[in-house]
C-alpha cells in the first residue's frame, strides 16, 4: 500500500535534463566577486585557474541550463538517487511528522560530491584539460573528483586537510584506487605549504591552506586547472539535481516538504536539496528552508556578510559571503567536510534575503543523532549529514511537543563507513563539543581588515 512505501524511486529517463540556477530568481543582483585591486574579476582573471566552459555557467543568470547528455550519461551510473521515508525514526521519537531523506550516498563516492565532479571533469576534458588539482576535508571531494577523473580519462592530485588524512587513512586508498594522488596539506610540494610548516609544524590543516596549494599547483602548468567541490556557483549549479529529483519523488507519493534541510559546510549538498524548493518559495510555498553547521566553524549563524578570500594565500578571487576570515584555522572536531571558512556566496545571498535559515549543533548531539538513525534506519551516515539528522529530530520533536502534523525532508548527503574512528570516540566516551570562543572567532575576522566591504 502507498501509505507503507519506503522508497520512492524515478527511471533513468526521469533523471533531471536541466540544471537550475537560483542566481537568475535572487530579488537583488549578486555582488561581483572581486580581484585584489578591488575591481570586478573578468572572465580572463580565471582562465588561469578554470576552463573557460565552466567560467561561463560560473557567471551566468540562465534559469535553465540543458545538461548534456554525456554527463547524463554518466550521472545514471547512480541517479536518480531513491527517496526514503523514515519510518522506523518517526516511530522512535513518537513525533507526528512524516519525515524523508533523499540518500545521496549511493553514489560509487558515496556521498552527493559526485553530481559536480562528473560535470567539472568532462567539461574539463572538452577543453583539452589533462590534470586536475583540488583539496579535500574529510576526504568526500577528493574521492569523488578521483572516480570522476578515471571514468572521464584526467589525472587528478589532491592536497588532503592533514587532520582528516590522519584520522581517515582508507579515504586515501579510495582516490588512489581511482588513480588519484593524495597528500597532506600542508604540504612540502608548494610554497606556501611550506611557509605554513615553517611557521607552525603541528598545524591541522584547513581547507583553505589546501585550496591555496591545489590552487598553487595549478597554475604551474597550462594543461592543469583547480577543480573546487562547493562554495562556487556552477557547484551549485551542478547539484540542482538533487531537489529536482525531490520535487518529482514527492510528487508521485502527493505529498510535499513543509521544512527541508540540509548540512552546510561550504554550501554544496545544501544547495542541492534547497534551491528548487527557493524557487518553490519565491512563488508562494510556505515552507522553512534551514542549514546547519557546527558549532565549532559557525559560518552561517555568527560570521559576518563581507568580502574574503576563498583561501589562505589569498590566490583565488574575493568572494562575497558569510566568512569567519581566510585564515580561520577551526577546531579538530570530526566534521571534516564542514569546517570551511565561508560559505558559498549563493547560499550567502539566499540567507541575506530571508529565504533560509541557520542553526548550528555541537558534535556529541550529531553523533548521538547519527547512532539513533543507524540504529532505526539502518545506514550509518557521515558526521556532516549527522549534523541534518539533529536538527530534523529537533525538528520532528517540536512537531510533537506542539502535536502538528509536519512533512520534514532532509538531504543525507553521504555515508559513514569511512568516518567510523569518530564513531568509536563517540561510544566510548572521548568526544567532546568544540563550541567556537568568542576571542578566537575576534581573531579571525581581524585578518580580513583592509578587505574591501560590500
Amino acid at each position: 500500500m502507498l501509505s507503507e512505501q519506503i522508497k520512492i524511486t524515478l527511471s533513468e529517463d526521469e533523471l533531471p535534463k536541466q540544471w537550475y540556477n537560483l542566481a537568475a530568481d535572487f530579488q537583488g543582483a549578486m555582488l561581483p566577486p572581486l580581484g585584489k585591486d578591488g575591481k570586478p574579476i573578468t572572465p580572463e582573471d580565471l582562465a588561469p585557474i578554470f576552463p573557460m566552459n565552466l567560467i561561463e555557467q560560473e557567471m551566468s543568470t540562465e534559469r535553465w541550463i540543458d545538461i548534456p547528455e554525456e554527463i547524463r550519461g554518466y550521472l545514471k551510473i547512480w541517479r536518480p538517487t531513491p527517496l526514503y521515508r523514515a519510518r522506523r525514526l518517526e516511530k522512535a521519537l513518537g513525533t507526528p511528522a512524516k519525515i524523508y531523506y533523499k540518500n545521496e550516498g549511493v553514489s560509487p563516492a558515496g556521498s552527493h560530491k559526485p553530481n559536480t565532479a562528473i560535470a567539472q571533469a568532462w567539461y574539463n576534458k572538452q577543453f583539452g584539460i589533462k590534470k586536475l588539482t583540488t583539496e579535500t576535508g574529510a576526504g568526500q571531494w577528493g574521492s569523488a573528483l578521483a572516480f570522476s577523473c578515471a571514468l572521464i580519462g584526467l589525472e587528478c592530485k589532491v592536497f588532503m586537510v592533514r587532520i582528516s588524512f590522519d584520522h581517515k587513512p582508507f579515504r586515501k586508498v579510495m582516490m588512489q584506487t581511482w588513480g588519484a594522488t593524495c597528500v597532506p596539506s600542508p604540504s612540502m610540494e608548494t610554497a606556501i605549504g611550506r611557509k605554513i610548516l615553517a611557521e607552525d609544524p603541528d598545524t591541522p590543516g584547513s581547507l583553505g591552506m589546501a585550496i591555496s596549494e591545489a590552487v598553487e599547483e595549478c597554475m604551474q602548468s597550462d594543461d592543469t586547472r583547480y577543480a573546487l567541490g562547493s562554495v562556487l556557483n556552477h557547484v551549485m549549479l551542478h547539484q540542482s539535481v538533487i531537489g529536482l529529483e525531490v520535487q518529482a519523488q514527492m510528487k508521485k507519493v502527493g505529498d510535499y516538504p513543509d521544512i527541508i534541510i540540509g548540512c552546510a559546510g561550504g554550501g554544496s549538498n545544501f544547495a542541492g536539496i534547497s534551491f528548487p524548493f527557493i524557487n518553490d518559495r519565491m512563488h508562494g510555498k510556505d515552507i522553512r528552508i534551514i542549514g546547519t553547521e557546527p558549532e565549532a566553524c559557525p559560518t552561517l549563524t555568527r560570521a559576518k556578510f563581507r568580502y574574503d578570500a576563498g583561501d589562505v594565500a589569498m590566490l583565488t578571487p574575493l568572494l562575497p559571503m558569510f566568512s569567519l576570515g581566510h585564515t580561520f584555522v577551526p577546531p579538530a572536531m570530526h566534521a571534516g567536510g564542514l569546517r570551511y571558512h565561508g560559505m558559498a556566496p549563493m547560499v550567502s545571498q539566499a540567507l541575506r534575503e530571508g529565504h533560509i535559515e541557520a542553526t548550528s549543533v555541537g558534535q556529541v548531539e550529531c553523533y548521538e543523532a547519527a547512532v539513533l538513525f543507524a540504529r532505526t534506519e539502518g545506514f550509518i551516515p557521515a558526521p556532516e549529514t549527522a549534523h541534518a539528522i539533529a536538527e530534523t529530530i529537533r525538528q520532528a520533536k517540536q512537531a510533537k511537543e506542539e502535536g502538528k502534523e509536519k512533512t520534514i525532508l532532509m538531504n543525507w548527503s553521504g555515508h559513514g563507513i569511512m568516518d567510523l574512528k569518530g564513531y568509536q570516540a563517540y561510544l566510548e566516551g572521548d568526544l567532546q563539543n568544540y563550541p567556537l570562543p568568542d576571542e578566537l572567532l575576534e581573531r579571525a575576522e581581524r585578518c580580513m581588515d583592509g578587505l574591501p566591504m560590500p
